[in-house]
């Protein structure tokens, strides 16, 4: 063990059980174990009667050096350390974290004056194999000025202004010191692309808020236009606005990073199936077409195809109120890309998808379930597709009200992917079943286990119903209030909303003051949003807002009627003004990021 650890192997010896210390000296070999039991119960007067007895070879040890010399300034006897700081030194030239001590007893002295001359000295002095270790005495010690000067010092020695970069990272980010965080994490990717891991890693942990966020923008933009050659700041620029969820900006980084590596698409096509989850739609698309366009004929070239429709379906979907006409329009579309390129396995996910719109869209379950079966025995489809499948057919079965044809089909799944994301899919789907039916105990147990699937999407759902049960059956045991809740859940899934609010408002009659009532009013306000009833989605979310009794989804309610400002009656002052409520009001909200990202664009900050 080199002398330089002797800090790190004293504290483990002080921190030794009581009963694993010595209590009694058979020898010279066992005094030092005795003085390590009267330094852990702070008897440093007998620590100092021991260790004054050794030679100096010995105080200067791995084993009694630190105690000595704590116990010494414990005691005050701040001369008597400098002593035996000075004779350990001396010993061990070769060792500059003994210097370090010797400074330290300076300090604990209070002479400020004479610790940092000899700190000077330790530097002065230093030559390459000894830069990280006392550094490290320095972070142990709490002093980050001086470790920092350690490591510049290093670099100075190596003469490399990229030396100790990853250990001055580190120290920045601990000290919150965010400019030379940026400095040096962007002049380290700068030189070795291959850092790029460990500096976003750093980075994750360093960026706070959205100043910082700034901060970095602005560096990179900077970077990227006077050195466009430099590939590590489009990456770098790429994944931080993919952080901030800037999915048009990343799009444009993506571009420049697949052209620069001949990647035929691939990095765009990354980008815009992460945009399409995080339900930007219109970046999505934007990257879809574009590989689509530019790389028709490559490898990707049809899969963006395929893609793109599915972008614009989801965004068809969830703008409301749905327009049947670009429904429609979008089936035409499938039908022709399907005519162009086939009905093969390659092409089983667009009649999943067309038959999806013929389900849930136009209403025309029986070309929606010929078209699913055409998936279910088209030979060497691939199994998750034919399961995909299978499932909307279960969904369909529910529609037509045949819950035990739902059922029998989800099980299949199940079973065909057990411990997967499509088994977890599907079981999540029979959890639905056992809700809709109000058999919550059923419903129940196939929720504790999802809860701890491995896709955080479906714990979610998991872990919501499971909690929409558990609240609304404590007092109502016999669950009558959810158990109607429930029936109009599933109107909902039968896509009958007229039904379905008039279901919520008799629940409501019904059971007034029941604890499912802020639930209500919150589906209520989606479905007339759905409808296009938005003056009556923000009155009825206004309920929520207005009654402190339903603080618990205040914020959701909030955060729609911001949506609802901003999307559907296009009042921008409006929407920026809910925003910035929810940032204010509920800062621990789940939605403050995506609120505060909206409330800056519509300011005009451009994200």
């Amino acid at each position: 063990m080199r002398p330089h650890s002797f800090f790190l192997a004293a504290s483990l010896l002080l921190a030794l059980p009581a009963q694993a210390q010595p209590t009694k000296t058979w020898g010279p070999v066992s005094s030092t174990a005795l003085a390590q039991d009267y330094a852990r119960r702070g008897e440093h007067e007998k620590v100092v009667f021991l260790f004054d007895k050794l030679p100096a070879e010995e105080q200067a040890s791995l084993a009694v050096f630190p105690v000595y010399l704590n116990s010494l300034q414990a005691l005050k006897r701040y001369k008597d350390a400098e002593k035996v700081a000075k004779k350990a030194a001396k010993l061990h030239p070769e060792d500059a974290t003994y210097g370090v001590a010797l400074g330290g007893v300076y300090a604990a002295a209070g002479d400020k004056f004479a610790a940092d001359k000899q700190w000077q000295k330790v530097l002065a002095q230093l030559n390459t194999a000894q830069v990280v270790p006392v550094a490290t005495e320095f972070g142990r010690r709490e002093l980050p000025e001086w470790t920092e000067r350690t490591y510049l010092r290093g670099r100075a020695l190596a003469k490399n202004d990229t030396e100790y970069a990853p250990q001055l990272i580190q120290l920045y980010t601990q000290t919150q010191n965010q400019p030379q965080v940026l400095a040096e994490t962007l002049h380290l990717v700068a030189q070795d692309e291959k850092q790029l891991p460990f500096v976003r890693n750093m980075l994750q942990n360093a960026l706070r808020d959205d100043k910082d966020f700034d901060a970095l923008e602005k560096l990179l933009l900077t970077a990227t236009q006077e050195h466009p050659d430099q590939a590590a700041y489009s990456e770098l620029l790429l994944w931080l606005q993919v952080q901030r969820k800037d999915f048009s900006g990343a799009l444009v980084q993506a571009r420049a990073l697949d052209r620069r590596s001949k990647g035929e698409g691939r990095r765009v096509i990354e980008l815009a199936a992460i945009a399409q989850q995080n339900k930007d739609y219109e970046s999505a698309i934007d990257g879809y077409a574009y590989v689509a366009k530019e790389y028709r004929n490559g490898p990707y070239g049809n899969f963006a195809r395929q893609r793109l429709l599915q972008a614009r379906e989801a965004q068809v979907s969830t703008t409301y109120p749905v327009d049947v006409a670009k429904v429609r329009a979008l089936v035409t579309e499938y039908e022709q890309l399907l005519a162009e390129l086939g009905r093969t396995p390659d092409t089983a996910p667009v009649l999943r998808n067309l038959a999806n719109l013929y389900a849930f869209q136009l209403n025309d379950r029986p070309k929606a379930m010929t078209l699913l079966q055409e998936v279910i025995d088209m030979p060497r489809a691939s199994d998750d597709v034919v399961d995909e499948a299978k499932i909307t057919q279960g969904d369909l079965y529910l529609l037509k009200g045949e819950p035990w044809e739902a059922t029998l089909l989800y099980s299949q799944v199940e079973k065909s992917h057990k411990d997967s994301p499509l088994g977890y899919e599907a079981k999540l789907r029979n959890a639905r079943l056992s809700y809709y039916a109000g058999d919550f105990k059923l419903a129940q147990s196939h929720l504790d286990i999802l809860k701890e699937a491995t896709t955080r999407e479906i714990a979610n759902d998991a872990m919501q119903l499971s909690l929409l049960i558990q609240d609304n059956t404590v007092e109502d045991t016999l669950g009558l209030g959810l158990k109607a809740y429930a029936a109009v859940e599933q109107l909902v899934f039968q896509n009958k909303i007229k039904e379905a609010i008039a279901g919520l408002d008799a629940l409501l009659e019904k059971f007034p003051g029941h604890s499912l009532s802020d639930d209500t009013y919150y589906l209520k306000a989606q479905l007339q949003r759905r409808t296009g009833d938005f003056p009556g989605a923000i009155a009825t979310l206004e309920r929520i807002t207005n009654n402190v009794k339903y603080d618990v989804l205040s914020d959701d309610a909030l955060f729609l009627m911001a949506r609802i400002q901003e999307e559907d009656l296009k009042d921008k002052g409006k929407a920026q003004e809910l925003y910035n409520q929810v940032i204010v009001k509920y800062p621990g909200s789940i939605y403050v990021a995506e609120a505060r990202k909206r409330f800056r664009k519509l300011r005009g900050d451009g994200v």
